[in-house]
């Protein structure tokens, strides 16, 4: 070797030498690169580029251990399955369907102040869902918002009522909420129209299709694990009907079959309620649930690309991926 070829390699590694130390002093012993300019008499840019170098060369790896990997990687496999934009794995800490249900409503409620600003307008349902979401809030100031429902009310169930969550989270949050006076269901196709047509309901529904943020509950049809059988008790005479519609779940206390398209139910077509349609044109949707039974919801939900973030548990969340 002659002696340039010499002085060159040795050069080489007398800087590869050198990165190494200063990478050694930065990532393991944790100093900062003013320390470790003036311990090793160089200038604090010369050790960044040095760090720098040694990052490009691949001298740097850096494995971030979490206990919540697992959920992490589920909420992966979720968002890059169904194309939701937000997945949120709650941790399933119980066997008890209510304690599940609190820590997933725990969750979205950190979901939705993290994106929450002043002048949001919030749609929400009903439901124990929301309910949960709702109760879990806890900011950390005033907001100036809006919110309100995206669907009628519904008569003898105060505490999960729309009107009832809708101005709770907005006492919550310091913002001014405002109500519906209409029923989810009306008794035929002529009185939802009518209802519709209404000065104070039609601006309750256009309020809430200008929605920046919604929250919704994914419902089941199951009989006797339902909340949409409580929304409209006489639905539960129409099962075989409900059946032969391929309805497998409710959104906005809409029937959606498998692929997530809205029944030909007729109970669907007396709704008082934003479609979910008009739902899938809101910025940020938060759609909410836990429990095997909602699994096939969820995928029907999913599948309908009505809600762009889902918030579950880890156990229902395995489930859907195995399902969807």
């Amino acid at each position: 070797m002659n002696k340039m070829a010499f002085a060159g390699n040795l050069q080489a590694y007398e800087t590869e030498r050198q990165i190494h130390r200063v990478l050694v002093m930065h990532y393991i012993e944790g100093l900062k690169q003013s320390e470790i300019a003036t311990l090793m008499n160089l200038s604090t840019a010369r050790v960044n580029r040095l760090i720098k170098q040694g990052r490009e060369k691949g001298m740097v790896e850096i494995n971030i251990k979490s206990p919540f990997q697992p959920l992490l990687d589920v909420e992966e496999q979720l968002k890059k399955l169904s194309g939701v934009q937000m997945a949120m794995i709650a941790p399933t800490v119980s066997d008890n369907p209510d304690v599940v249900l609190q820590t997933v409503g725990e969750a979205a409620a950190g979901v939705l102040l993290e994106n929450l600003k002043d002048g949001d307008i919030i749609c929400i349902t009903g439901g124990k869902g929301v309910g949960a979401v709702v109760a879990a809030l806890n900011p950390s100031r005033k907001y100036d918002i809006e919110g309100g429902p995206a669907t009628g009310c519904v008569q003898g169930k105060h505490y999960t009522d729309v009107n009832h969550v809708a101005t709770q989270m907005a006492e919550k949050l310091g913002g001014r909420a405002y109500q519906i006076h209409a029923p989810l269901f009306a008794e035929s196709i002529e009185q939802k129209d009518m209802l519709i047509d209404m000065r104070s309901v039609e601006n309750v529904m256009e309020r809430a299709r200008k929605a920046t943020i919604a929250v919704v509950g994914v419902g089941s049809i199951l009989v006797g694990d339902s909340s949409y059988y409580d929304l409209h008790p006489m639905a539960k005479g129409d099962q075989d009907e409900i059946v032969q519609s391929g309805a497998v779940g409710e959104l906005l206390a809409h029937l959606l079959d498998e692929k997530g398209q809205v029944c030909s139910y007729e109970l669907n077509s007396r709704l008082v309620a934003i479609s979910p349609a008009d739902l899938a044109k809101i910025p940020l949707t938060i759609g909410v649930a836990s429990g095997e039974n909602k699994v096939s919801p969820i995928c029907a939900v999913l599948r309908g690309n009505h809600i762009n973030a889902l918030v579950v548990d880890e156990t229902t969340a395995s489930s859907v991926i195995e399902a969807f």
